[in-house]
């Protein structure tokens, strides 16, 4: 009785498998070209922008925009390392297995010394919201001359995502996104946190640490 019912269910399903296929691929696309289009944004509007600076951009964005709209940018997930949180299957690309499409947008990585992003393509608009826009613009200029040290030393900020996932979890574990709930730097206002980085800036002119 119950096959008869739903003899038509199974078939229906199958026939709706193709088209969730499509939809998950055109999702993962566009993070790729939000991604690749961000990375593109911070090389040419920071400086100092290498490797380590660059992932530390990214897990900004994606936290910042997850506290506020439940959603990161770029869809990547993060790691605690000992330096920091990082995307690893982006550092790894990026570390000599880079894909055509980012071939196509980026220059290769030297291999020893200062890993500098140097863009190959335009920055496209058309993959972000206004809202997106405007945080690539807030983050890139809060944090536009920090260096590497710097934004190591800032996503090491106590009961932040990376140290509590480094105290809970252990070294190398996923970084949860709900952690960004409750981050005092996902909260931080523009001005607060363009403060923050001045007042370390200062600091370091002044006494060559801080």
């Amino acid at each position: 009785m119950f096959y008869a019912k739903n003899e038509g269910l199974i078939p229906a399903m199958l026939d709706f498998l193709p088209i969730m296929a499509d939809i998950v691929s055109m999702i993962i696309t566009h993070h790729r070209e939000k991604l690749i289009n961000a990375i593109i944004y911070f090389a040419k509007n920071t400086t100092y922008c290498g490797k380590t600076k660059l992932l530390k951009l990214l897990y900004f964005l994606d936290f910042y925009q997850f506290k506020q709209t439940g959603k990161s940018v770029t869809g990547l997930d993060y790691f605690a390392w000992k330096m920091g949180p990082v995307p690893k299957e982006l550092f790894e690309e990026l570390s000599g297995n880079m894909k055509p499409d980012m071939k196509a947008a980026i220059e290769d990585l030297p291999k020893e010394g200062f890993q500098q992003i140097r863009p190959k393509k335009k920055f496209d608009n058309q993959y972000f919201s206004k809202k997106e826009m405007k945080l690539l613009d807030d983050i890139s200029f809060i944090f536009k001359d920090a260096n590497a040290d710097d934004m190591v030393e800032i996503t090491h900020l106590k009961n932040e995502p990376w140290e509590r996932t480094l105290k809970e979890k252990g070294e190398f574990q996923k970084i949860d996104y709900m952690l960004a709930v409750d981050s005092e730097i996902a909260s931080m206002s523009y001005e607060e946190a363009k403060e923050r980085m001045e007042e370390r800036t200062e600091m370091i002119k002044i006494f060559g640490a801080a």
